[in-house]
């Protein structure tokens, strides 16, 4: 007598899906959120978390420091309890700044999120999942002080050829109007070769291009008593063969110093390139930030810079409307502004962040008065950068050619990448796949127009270098799907980066 054998087929693998608001920090902590979540078995997906068949895993990676950041994040929340509630097993996840805030007060206001945990213990992520999911109760833990460095975690790079490494995070600052350093704690340095191992395992996968981050990148070394440490990392960047392009963000102009700008100077891919954050230009404001320079000290660090690396491209940020800024501290913004010609600047309206000095200071700036120093310091950096741009028209660059930098790409056949000062270039491409350039390859192009945010090349490419940062991207997207994970297991925390 036969009899038959009933068999199930394997159950589809959770999927999930990051969601990031904020600085490049948070871009950076995102990418190590989606290794750990592929190291328990899930699978991204790309589908909108609110259609049908969209993530059983949705994480949002917070940021705290623009205004009304938690009226965006709670509206969010609230539109995704309906999405829930049509999913059984959906689990949403808070992380980043505005948990390591806000604390227990995103569960009180949005009790069917699964999870929240800070800017401390992003590892913690797959455990605290699999507990809320066992216990059907909301975990919320957050951690006091870093316990594992964010590059010491596994990772999902978003692109094969170029990636981010944390040398530092934390901060040592007390600026009145910023409150990182309550959510990211004091600055914690890696080791130089614990930094220099990840810059050579990654351009051993085939990243071209490193930015080196931290919330004060050049204080560097201060954990470890070397007051000359990144200078000696980015020459030490310049020794690592195969890696072409070099970034750094952010400085801070009080402790930056000369032998910084000589490594760049002196390391041909240490790019030239600068983002120095002026804040503002009123040295009564400056000090009412408690922004330890002046704008003098500014001007002479730029001025220096330009002396050196003649063809730095010199970016910023910018605060209008600072508590108790009157119009002669705008009119020396402006002053400022039209001194240093950046090529961009990043401009900002203030907002009260809740629990900075600022925040309580009584003497805030109308908002009327405030949008319009805006609008004319806005106009004034589109002005002149639109004019430093038009100085490159007619010259020769070169281009690393790159995925979503450019939106019209498709429609006007051209490709978009980044010239070596980070400036934006659409460049005409040829429609021949065999002539084209990948992402990640690199050619030479001419400037042929110039816009206050980009610059145009159609007069095509010359000198195209197929590069292992174009291999790597044409493997990742030729190269099968991977092995479905199952579950959602515990994965070693601390592993080393993938």
């Amino acid at each position: 007598m036969s009899e038959s054998i009933a068999t199930s087929a394997p159950a589809a693998p959770r999927t999930y899906q990051v969601i990031t608001y904020g600085c490049q920090m948070n871009v950076h902590d995102s990418e190590r959120i989606s290794g750990l979540l592929e190291g328990a078995g899930l699978v991204r997906s790309d589908r909108d978390v609110s259609e049908e068949g969209g993530a059983d895993v949705v994480v949002f990676n917070t940021c705290a420091v623009r205004e009304n950041a938690d009226n965006r994040l709670y509206g969010t929340l609230g539109h995704m309890a309906a999405v829930k509630r049509t999913r059984p097993g959906m689990q949403i996840a808070v992380g980043g700044c505005m948990a390591q805030k806000d604390r227990d007060v995103v569960v009180g206001k949005a009790p069917w999120v699964d999870v929240v945990f800070g800017t401390h213990n992003v590892g913690k992520l797959p455990v605290l999942l699999e507990r809320s999911r066992v216990e059907q109760a909301s975990q919320v833990e957050i951690a006091e002080a870093l316990e594992n460095f964010p590059s010491n975690l596994p990772t999902r790079r978003e692109s094969p050829y170029s990636a981010w490494v944390s040398i530092s995070v934390g901060c040592n600052n007390t600026c009145t109007f910023c409150i990182v350093p309550q959510l990211r704690g004091k600055e914690t340095d890696r080791r130089p070769g614990d930094i220099l191992a990840e810059v050579q395992a990654l351009v051993d996968e085939g990243v071209q291009e490193v930015t080196l981050l931290g919330q004060n990148v050049n204080t560097y070394g201060v954990e470890f008593g070397d007051r000359g440490a990144f200078a000696k990392l980015l020459r030490a960047c310049g020794q690592v063969e195969g890696l072409e392009r070099v970034r750094f963000t952010s400085p801070h102009p009080a402790s930056f110093t000369s032998d910084v700008i000589d490594a760049m100077a002196e390391t041909p891919n240490v790019m030239p390139s600068l983002h120095m954050p002026l804040q503002s230009g009123s040295d009564k404001v400056l000090r009412e930030m408690r922004r330890s320079y002046r704008s003098e000290r500014f001007l002479r660090i730029l001025d220096e810079v330009r002396t050196k690396i003649p063809r730095a491209a010199i970016t910023t940020d910018i605060i209008v409307g600072f508590p108790g800024e009157t119009e002669e501290d705008f009119q020396e913004t402006l002053r400022v502004v039209e001194q240093s010609r950046f090529s961009a600047a990043f401009t900002f309206q203030y907002s009260i962040r809740p629990g900075t000095p600022a925040g309580v200071m009584d003497n805030q700036v109308p908002k009327a008065v405030v949008q319009d120093r805006y609008e004319r310091l806005l106009e004034l950096v589109n002005r002149l950068a639109w004019e430093e741009n038009q100085k490159l028209e007619g010259t020769e660059v070169e281009v690393m050619f790159a995925v979503g930098e450019g939106k019209k790409d498709a429609e006007t056949n051209r490709m978009t990448g980044r010239a070596r000062d980070n400036r934006l270039v659409h460049v005409t491409v040829p429609s021949d796949p065999a002539l084209r350039p990948r992402p990640g390859d690199v050619a030479t192009t001419v400037i042929t127009h110039a816009a206050p945010h980009h610059l145009n090349a159609d007069a095509g490419i010359t000198q195209l270098r197929r590069t292992r940062g174009g291999d790597a991207w044409q493997a990742r997207h030729e190269a099968p799907p991977a092995p479905a994970g199952v579950g959602l297991g515990m994965p070693t925390i601390g592993a080393p980066a993938s």
